[in-house]
């Protein structure tokens, strides 16, 4: 897009249909330019696009009535109501991703709607003068969204929408993908070595932790956390590259290798060969971002990355800070550019670097991150994280079901979790619980755990292990939104797991469970379950993984059955 949101983004203008003619009668209020239709998929469910000459635009108008929450998949993007003036989303294929949801009280959808091109200007917020909830959606040229005002669960109109995503993408996902992983970012930050890496490497495996990510620092000695030895990418820090890959190899441990993508540090020598390249200036980082348009900076950047597969043994990437790329309006392409659009340079480089790493480890891991979320990028990823949020036990949690609802088959890492060397089991159970619904990362210093923070660590990622195919692959049910999420719950085919997070009673009805997981991180140990029939056997284990109560229950009965905090509750039935 030629604009910037600053040209668009009028806070004091009243909330007008700006010349948009309407489209039909039936569901909610359509406007567009352009030469525009819309098609009815199902009851609720419309399918609205428009083309013309330059900009166009769809709008549309849904009663503001019992609403509680904006959903979207930015951090710190869901859990209130945004005015009509607020300034609007700007995504891009390298940041974002064009979907949405106004939530109403029961978890309901009032209205959800996805755009089919990443590159997309959206709004959204309430009208004053009316109380109506705007959305409204511009791209260049050519636009399609799709409108759920079905009523449904919202995270049931969500998944649709990824599922129509989808239908346009191949997603090649290896299972080492969906295994807990150990990060050495928190744990260690640059300070890594060969020997501190084979240490929780393989202290790690033995807690079920089966992959290892090693981040910044080994291309550089350097430890002052800027990214100006960013571009060479030489292992500095890791001497016998390939040698140390098989030691970690050896213990039955995956191997991803961290890669600042865009930066090409100023005190690095790929700097003096593509630093006439920059797509932007990075002064207090130290380096340029440099503009993937050019082919010399496509072909240096994949034969980079790509090494540390084809020579080194490694089993993938974390490739961060791909939405540095997202520049909305980058300077124009010289010469020596095969492309001018940013987002297909961005494209070709990492088709090119998906292409060259599987080509040497067919089941290669490629991480991306927060917010770098777009469908666009599904073909070139297997996992998403998290952002940052160090400690951030509730930021994680929102971050990462927020990430499920729209990475559709991509699975979803959480942000590293770390802890003070004093925290309880109980609390490091709660991390835990925290993500259950994603792949949990750790990084702390192994070897410095208390017998109790082991045990802990290993009972809860036995859970995850245990319970993979429900937690990651289940029907995703996460409750109230404009709470942070409360309450999660994944349906399985016999089982069902629930996250409690504040003092709320659990669904126990269904016909369809023969098991029953609730863990409980909230300091309320009295779990109350509703809706269930019959009896099970019902097994307690403390936040250690220790049984502390087992015995038949009535479901019927409103007795609560005591849960320690950061505990699971396990209920099984004939």
């Amino acid at each position: 897009m030629s604009e910037t949101v600053d040209d668009i983004w009028e806070p004091h203008a009243p909330a007008g249909a700006g010349g948009l003619r309407p489209l039909g009668a039936e569901g909610p209020a359509l406007r567009a330019n352009g030469t525009a239709s819309v098609r009815t998929l199902a009851d609720g469910v419309v399918e609205v696009s428009t083309e013309g000459p330059g900009e166009v635009r769809i709008e549309w108008r849904v009663p503001c009535v019992d609403a509680t929450a904006l959903w979207t998949p930015e951090p710190r993007g869901t859990g209130w109501l945004p005015a009509a003036w607020s300034a609007p989303r700007r995504t891009r294929l390298a940041a974002g991703a064009p979907i949405a949801a106004l939530v109403g009280t029961g978890d309901v959808a009032l209205c959800a709607f996805a755009a089919e091109r990443p590159d997309v200007l959206a709004g959204a917020g309430v009208v004053e003068e009316t109380g109506e909830f705007r959305f409204w959606a511009q791209a260049e040229g050519r636009l399609t969204v799709r409108i759920d005002t079905s009523g449904r669960h919202f995270a049931r109109c969500l998944a649709d929408l990824t599922a129509w995503w989808g239908s346009g993408y191949t997603v090649d996902i290896p299972e080492a993908a969906r295994l807990p992983a150990y990060s050495t970012w928190y744990a260690m930050h640059q300070d890594v070595t060969p020997e501190r890496i084979e240490t929780q490497a393989a202290l790690g495996k033995e807690l079920g932790l089966d992959v290892i990510i090693v981040d910044d620092g080994w291309m550089t000695a350097d430890r002052t956390r800027g990214y100006a030895h960013c571009g060479d990418w030489e292992p500095v820090s890791l001497p016998d590259t390939a040698e140390h890959v098989r030691r970690v190899h050896d213990l039955g441990v995956r191997y991803l290798l961290w890669y600042a993508l865009p930066f090409i540090g100023k005190d690095s020598a790929a700097h003096r060969k593509l630093g006439r390249h920059a797509l932007a200036d990075e002064p207090k980082l130290g380096a340029i971002v440099a503009d993937p348009r050019y082919p010399e900076v496509r072909d240096f950047l994949t034969d980079r990355l790509a090494r540390a597969v084809e020579e080194w043994g490694m089993d993938g990437l974390k490739v961060d800070f791909v939405d540095r790329f997202a520049h909305a309006d980058p300077p124009a392409a010289g010469p020596e550019a095969d492309c001018a659009d940013l987002d297909e340079g961005v494209e070709r480089l990492l088709a090119a670097i998906r292409r060259r790493v599987t080509a040497a480890q067919p089941e290669a891991m490629v991480e991306y991150r927060q917010p770098y979320v777009s469908p666009g990028l599904w073909p070139y990823v297997t996992m998403i994280r998290a952002t940052d949020c160090p400690l951030g036990g509730q930021e994680n949690r929102q971050r990462t079901v927020d990430l499920r609802l729209a990475a559709g088959p991509v699975p979803v890492h959480s942000d590293m979790l770390m802890w003070h060397p004093a925290e309880p089991p109980e609390q490091i159970a709660c991390h835990l619980i925290d993500v259950l619904f994603a792949v949990p990362q750790i990084s702390v210093d192994l070897a410095a755990l208390s017998t109790g923070q082991r045990e802990a660590l290993a009972f809860w990622l036995g859970v995850f292990r245990t319970h993979l195919d429900t937690l990651q692959r289940g029907e995703l049910r996460p409750a109230r939104p404009d709470l942070g999420y409360p309450v999660v719950t994944a349906l399985g085919a016999e089982t069902v797991a629930v996250a409690r997070y504040a003092a709320l009673p659990v669904d126990a009805s269904g016909a369809g469970w023969r098991t029953l997981l609730v863990a409980n991180a909230d300091a309320d140990p009295d779990v109350r379950l509703v809706g269930g029939s019959g009896t099970a056997v019902a097994t307690v284990q403390d936040a250690r993984g220790r049984t502390v109560r087992r015995g038949e229950v009535e479901l019927e009965r409103a007795e609560p059955i005591p849960v320690p905090r950061g505990g699971l509750l396990t209920l099984r039935r004939a």
